[in-house]
């Protein structure tokens, strides 16, 4: 059984800054690229940011120069640093990751960015 654990989400007013966390745990977690998307009312999932194994870093061109992913030591967590916050980031975060077969979703933490 694989679990993801988000935290940090929140309402913050725009110019802010808020850090998003993800752990992986379970005996079948191996993640191969782990990141995060993004999911507003009635819209598919966004992606946002990834960071592979190997330390590959991609973002969305919406949130460059913004926002920081990055993951810790043992590869089962990873982060979202989010700066200069706007109010068009407000949406639910999700957390995920690829094993080399499929793709595993957290359930989410909402960030409202209040104007």
């Amino acid at each position: 059984q694989v679990q993801l654990e988000e935290s940090g989400g929140g309402l913050v007013q725009a110019g802010k800054s808020l850090k998003l966390s993800c752990l992986g745990s379970g005996s079948a977690f191996r993640a191969n690229v782990m990141g995060w998307y993004r999911q507003t009312p009635g819209e598919q999932r966004a992606f946002v940011a990834a960071i592979s194994l190997g330390g590959s870093i991609t973002y969305a061109d919406s949130v460059k120069g913004r926002f920081t992913v990055s993951s810790n030591n043992a590869k089962d967590a990873v982060f979202l640093q989010m700066n200069e916050l706007k109010p068009e980031d407000t949406a639910r975060y999700i957390c995920w990751y690829n094993d080399g077969y499929q793709n595993h979703w957290g359930q989410g933490t909402q960030v409202t960015v209040s104007s």
